[in-house]
């Protein structure tokens, strides 16, 4: 038991003393290169191998035969060892550069391209979080670039339909200054009418800016999809009249819902004020809801023809216009709600709706489309 004693004690003061000095080597290269600090590892291990085993041989008084055999052994592991060690430094190296080659296409119009050799564990985990990080960016980018498109489109718009009613606005007030108006009381009816036009317009601004700013503020409350319905119908019915379109509402469950009550019937105030606008006379504009799943969907059909399949996905975005299928039908009052607008009340719809962790969407359906947004249903809902 004593003699293990001291050949463990002389292999730990040989060992010891190499190790020391492989501590302060790779202290003096944790800057360098991964494959030297590896190579520096397999070389402190063989050195503290080797001297370990040169104190115990030197304590045990080997013979010259013992110890040559020694030697050779512990040389032809060191050489295996520091072989292996510069090869598996040399193979780190290589995929930490074809990652860093690699890391140069984060961000790029074609995407995060993967390294095409095999890599380590760590390195290809790196590689998946480089090409998710990729995909952020890129779909970052191109929600920003359609941002940067529907704000240079909603100036040239709002630009335009502002310069119509002021120059109508500027007209009416020089005649009426030059006292050349043969009916003042009718040039004041139709200046108050543009000046409420201007305002709503203002006012969408507003909201929209609201929304796209984050700080819209929702009152949420339990209520039911049929009283937001007939709050709609019934603040839409004067337009609707006026226009000779016909509104239905007669598919309306009694579904629950937690929402905005105000907001909402904003919503489908908008949806059933451009389907009116957009249905020839003697049409039907028709609101539904139902229950899908844990969705309450409503929806607003009218007869408006259809909307091009190529603008189905921009219906909802600032500044959307529709083509002729949606264009306003002539003879309405100047004023309506919706006339000539800068198209934003798609936008505010789709806003609102998602504030509400909702979604809204379109489809083109016989002779019109339909426009849906889909609201959480409650849990545990019940009818109200």
């Amino acid at each position: 038991m004593k003699d293990l004693l001291l050949i463990a004690l002389f292999a730990a003061l040989g060992a010891g003393g190499a190790g020391l000095l492989g501590w302060a080597a790779i202290r003096l290269l944790r800057r360098r290169s991964v494959a030297l600090s590896l190579f520096c590892v397999a070389v402190v291990t063989v050195l503290a191998v080797t001297s370990g085993t040169f104190a115990v041989a030197q304590a045990m008084f080997l013979s010259t035969h013992d110890l040559g055999v020694v030697i050779t052994v512990l040389g032809m592991a060191a050489v295996v060892s520091l072989v292996t060690a510069a090869l598996l430094g040399r193979q780190v190296v290589a995929g930490s550069r074809a990652l860093a080659v690699a890391a140069r296409t984060v961000g790029s119009d074609a995407g995060f391209t993967a390294p095409a050799r095999p890599l380590g564990a760590e390195l290809a985990a790196l590689s998946e979080e480089l090409a998710a990080t990729s995909a952020r960016l890129a779909e970052s980018r191109a929600r920003e670039q359609a941002l940067e498109r529907s704000r240079r489109e909603l100036i040239a718009w709002i630009s335009h339909d502002l310069r119509t009613p002021l120059a109508g606005l500027r007209a009416m007030a020089e005649a009426l200054e030059d006292g050349v108006a043969e009916e003042p009381e009718r040039y004041l009816v139709r200046i108050r009418t543009e000046v409420e036009r201007l305002t709503g317009m203002v006012d969408d601004l507003f909201e929209l800016s609201r929304i796209q700013a984050g700080a819209l503020s929702l009152s949420i409350a339990r209520v039911s999809v049929y009283d937001l319905v007939d709050d709609a119908l019934a603040g839409a019915y004067p337009l609707a009249r006026r226009r000779g379109v016909r509104l239905e509402g007669r598919q309306v469950a009694a579904e629950p819902v937690e929402v905005d009550s105000r907001e909402i019937t904003r919503v489908l105030g908008n949806l059933l004020v451009n389907a009116i606008r957009s249905t020839p006379e003697d049409g039907v504009v028709a609101v539904a809801a139902r229950r899908e799943a844990d969705e309450v969907v409503l929806s607003v059909t009218d007869g408006c023809g259809g909307i091009p399949e190529q603008d189905l996905p921009r219906v909802f975005e600032t500044g959307w216009r529709g083509g002729s299928a949606r264009t306003p039908r002539p003879g309405g009052r100047a004023g309506e709600a919706g006339d000539s607008g800068a198209g934003l009340g798609l936008a505010i719809v789709r806003g609102i709706v998602e504030a509400h962790a909702g979604r809204a969407r379109v489809h083109n359906v016989a002779g019109g489309c339909c426009f849906e947004i889909a609201l959480p249903a409650p849990r545990a809902a019940s009818h109200l």
